[in-house]
Formats: C-alpha cells, sequence, structure tokens
C-alpha cells in the first residue's frame, strides 16, 4: 500500500508529466486559455491515461510478453491511445457537446499527446503490474489535470493585469509555466 501511495505522489507532483517531465505540452498551453475548458481537458486526460494504462499494461503482460512481441508495444500503445481517444471523443460529442466545442482541435491531439504514450512506455519500463500501472497512470494524470487547471486560472487573473507589450500572449504564459516547474521542484523533497 506504501508504494502505490508512493507511486501516486512521485507522478502527480514530483515527477510532473508537464512540469518535469515536459511532456503533454501542445495542450497545456492551448487549451489553459479558461479554467472550465482546461478542467474539460484535464477530465478527458485523466480517463483517457487511467484507461490507456490498464489495457497498454494488460495487452503488454497477457498478449506480447509471452508472445515474444514486446518489440511491437510502441505500435501497440499507439492504436490503444487512438482507439480511447476517439471513443472520449464520440462521448463528449454527443454528451457533453458544450466541452466538446470548446475543446476543438486540442481533444483529437490527446492521440497525439506524448504524456499518454510516455506514461504507458514508462509502467513498461519500470515492470509495473496492473494495478501499479493504473495508479501510476491516474496519479500522472491527475497531475496533467493540476498543472493545466492552476496556469488556466493565472492566465485568466493575467488578462486583467498591465503587461509589458514584448511579453503579451506567449511570452508571459511560457514564462509563468517556467515558474509553475520551478516551484513544483519543491515537492522533490517530499521522498
Amino acid at each position: 500500500m506504501n508504494n502505490l501511495i508512493l507511486i501516486a505522489i512521485g507522478s502527480a507532483l514530483v515527477n510532473n508529466v508537464v512540469l518535469s517531465q515536459f511532456l503533454g505540452l501542445c495542450p497545456f498551453l492551448g487549451v489553459s486559455k479558461k479554467v472550465k475548458t482546461a478542467s474539460g481537458m484535464g477530465m478527458a486526460v485523466i480517463f483517457v491515461i487511467t484507461i490507456a494504462s490498464f489495457v497498454a499494461a494488460a495487452i503488454y503482460r497477457f498478449i506480447l510478453t509471452p508472445l515474444d512481441l514486446t518489440y511491437l508495444r510502441t505500435i501497440v500503445f499507439i492504436l490503444v491511445i487512438a482507439a480511447l481517444v476517439q471513443f472520449v471523443e464520440m462521448f463528449l460529442k454527443k454528451f457533453a457537446v458544450s466541452l466538446y466545442e470548446a475543446l476543438g482541435v486540442y481533444l483529437p491531439l490527446i492521440t497525439t499527446n506524448c504524456a499518454v504514450l510516455g506514461v504507458a512506455l514508462t509502467n513498461v519500463q519500470k515492470s509495473y503490474g496492473l494495478l501499479e500501472s493504473v495508479i501510476n497512470g491516474f496519479a500522472t494524470a491527475v497531475g496533467f489535470a493540476i498543472a493545466i487547471i492552476i496556469l488556466a486560472g493565472l492566465r485568466e487573473k493575467m488578462e486583467y493585469n498591465d503587461i509589458p507589450k514584448p511579453f503579451q500572449g506567449m511570452p508571459i504564459v511560457m514564462i509563468t509555466a517556467g515558474l509553475m516547474a520551478i516551484a513544483f521542484c519543491g515537492f522533490s523533497g517530499l521522498f
């Protein structure tokens, strides 16, 4: 149990996928303009990464390893992720139309979000079992959601600030993301 808690805290805060490993920066920077859309993207990523972690670990452990086809893991993981994102996209289009429209092009980008593939590959590299893979995937996705929601909140507040002309737009967002990364380095002292 302690091992699972350490995996969860480590994945969400200490080794934050966006602020420490720099994976998933495209949706992090692109969808973080409003807290509502950032929250929606965070929830979609939590769902996709958690399910992808379970399915990828199961396929790797019960199909690829026994058949000695582990060299196909990257291709198989990409296919699993693409299928899951299609499922999420269809679900949101049917049941959450406003969120589907707000996420726009960034929803299909979850397919190419390197954070999702990175988690699946990390689970294999660290020889995690099914439960550990799911915990790592969920915690990593929660860390992504925390980071994107914090950045969205900061960006909403920055709209009302007097920012010098050269720093307006993406430059101040990059500076803010860098400061967030430095702040998250403080969590490394937890372990």
